[in-house]
């Protein structure tokens, strides 16, 4: 059984919602479209009816920071070794059988939020230990997006980006609130076909489609796409050419595509952890269809976690897991050997981070 509602400083108002008929109220900020009663909440969670509207009852609420490296959200072309502030909340509006941080975006307990801070916490938190980032992460920022979107507008004033790991997953007038206040964005493409979206995830494709391409082409939020490879389930051949051709004519070849290793968890126990063999492939095959700057993750690949010119195919930034081992790039963010601009937001020299993760008490 859910939690109950507590009435208190983290239940503020939202936007997106309306009346739907016999006492209940629509919430619109994802394509569920959750018709609640009162004092019931939506499949997220976070979002319920109290008072005939839908209020967020998670606002100033987290399951916890940490600082990472930015490579772990993974975003690779986005000011490249610095550290992260990272948060979640609880829930989320997808149901995927595989989710790797089921213990939070799972949650259905109010204990799981035992972190508070209000947005000027978190700002004054990013400057205190030198962060250049905050992250929406752990969880789907779309369900907390009042909460995220009044993180942003503090940062923001202070040089401080914000980063958004999310599964796409929203409707058309939250999504361009939304991406109006966020710097950076990775998004879970999680398959390539409707029946994976569906039964897997609960969600729909190209809803999905719609969010990456209005990131892409109608906002100046910097994008990469992260997708999860699970064995026999989305790591086909005509899967992974279908998608990368995709990528490459929607959304450019210069926009980074990360793979990354399936584990067992959550309901999807009975699946084998995805062989390394199989990251290569998709990278090799996302390459071949045009996409400059592919990587694998959650594996030992220094090759896969490197990042080459696309020009002369010589090294500009190496990696090993989250650490930055060679940097071949000049202040105006193009090779060092022949003058390619590399597609991302740099500095003129890489942060100094490193692979560490430190959890903080804000």
């Amino acid at each position: 059984m859910d939690a109950p509602i507590q009435r208190d400083a983290s239940v503020a108002p939202t936007r997106y919602w309306e009346p739907a008929g016999g006492g209940r109220v629509q919430c619109n900020v994802c394509p569920n479209h959750c018709r609640l009663a009162e004092g019931q909440r939506g499949a997220c969670f976070v979002r319920a009816c109290l008072d005939g509207e839908i209020k967020l009852t998670t606002y100033g609420r987290s399951s916890g920071f940490c600082i990472d490296p930015i490579e772990k959200k993974p975003l690779n072309h986005f000011l490249p070794g610095t550290p992260i502030l990272s948060f979640g909340t609880a829930g989320c509006n997808l149901t995927c059988r595989f989710c790797q941080n089921w213990s939070i975006s799972k949650s259905r307990e109010v204990d799981t939020l035992s972190d508070i801070a209000t947005p000027e916490q978190i700002a004054r938190a990013a400057e205190k230990w030198r962060c250049s980032s905050v992250a929406f992460t752990y969880n789907d920022p779309v369900i907390f997006m009042e909460y995220a979107i009044d993180i942003a507008r503090v940062c923001r004033p202070r040089g401080i980006r914000t980063v958004a790991v999310t599964a796409g997953y929203m409707c058309e007038a939250p999504r361009r609130e939304f991406y109006a206040h966020m710097d950076a964005a990775n998004v879970d493409l999680k398959g390539f076909t409707p029946e994976f979206y569906k039964t897997i995830c609960g969600a729909e494709l190209d809803n999905v489609l719609e969010t990456l391409v209005f990131i892409k082409k109608e906002t100046s939020v910097w994008l990469e796409l992260t997708t999860l490879l699970i064995p026999g389930e989305n790591d086909s051949d005509g899967e992974l050419e279908a998608m990368t051709r995709w990528v490459a004519a929607e959304l450019g070849p210069e926009v980074p595509l990360h793979f990354t290793a399936f584990h067992p968890d959550y309901k999807m126990l009975d699946h084998p952890p995805t062989p390394p063999a199989t990251l290569i492939r998709a990278r090799r095959i996302a390459m071949k269809n045009g996409l400059r700057y592919v990587y694998t993750g959650n594996v030992h690949d220094e090759e896969g976690g490197s990042t080459y010119c696309p020009r002369c195919g010589e090294r500009v930034i190496g990696r090993d897991w989250y650490q930055i081992t060679a940097w071949h790039m000049g202040e105006d963010g193009t090779c060092d050997h022949c003058g390619q601009p590399i597609a991302g937001v740099f500095q003129n020299k890489p942060g100094t981070w490193g692979a560490r993760r430190q959890p903080v008490v804000l």
